[in-house]
């Protein structure tokens, strides 16, 4: 029981973690990682029940999708362009180009990224008992690597919560660059259910 209530305290530190890239914009009071894991979570199950999907295995992988952040960095895809000083003013500028990077760019950023999770992800469940240790990893498998119908589904999931959030902020503050994360989302979202979500966001936040 001993380890199982440090993995509680653990990753209870991701109440107090807030998400990187909302800090970089500014944002007052940012949402934490814990935050997001929850609204993604009830995104993902109700969206999922829509779909028939196994919803046990879907809100169980929303759940751990981004546990390996109480180790790992929160990084996200405008690293790259960020300038080395802390000048807020130089780096809002560098957040007004969505990244693009080159094939082999991507894949190498997206190696050393699952790498580094993978490690974090192993040192937090370490202690678990090996049939839940072995329950975690394989529901972050799939979701980092889209094994499963219900894989697939979570991984588009956490980039649409992540666009809600964007422009809830943007309403908020203006700090998003809200036209970008709207063609970068129809870009990467293919699941017909989501895109009628992204309408629906559309509907909501961009037309008056």
């Amino acid at each position: 029981m001993r380890d199982i209530l440090n993995f509680f305290i653990e990753v209870g530190k991701l109440k107090n973690k807030g998400r990187r890239g909302w800090e970089l914009h500014n944002i007052r009071n940012p949402e934490t990682t814990a935050e997001h894991i929850f609204r993604m979570a009830i995104v993902a199950w109700t969206l999922g029940k829509m779909k028939k999907l196994n919803t046990e295995r879907v809100i169980k992988m929303a759940l751990i999708h981004d546990l390996c952040e109480v180790y790992a960095p929160d990084l996200t895809p405008y690293d790259p362009l960020l300038p080395k000083t802390k000048d807020k003013k130089k780096i809002m500028e560098a957040l007004k180009r969505w990244p693009k990077f080159t094939p082999d760019l991507k894949i190498k950023k997206h190696t050393e990224k699952h790498r580094m999770e993978s490690l974090a992800l192993d040192k937090l469940i370490a202690k678990l008992s090996p049939s839940f240790r072995a329950e975690i990893k394989n529901l972050w498998m799939d979701f980092e690597k889209g094994l499963s119908k219900e894989g697939r589904f979570v991984k588009q999931v956490d980039k649409m919560e992540n666009l809600l959030q964007g422009l809830e902020y943007w309403k908020k503050h203006g700090k998003i660059q809200h036209k970008l994360w709207i063609r970068w989302i129809k870009e990467i979202i293919d699941d017909p259910l989501l895109i009628d979500f992204i309408k629906a966001v559309e509907v909501k936040f961009l037309h008056k």
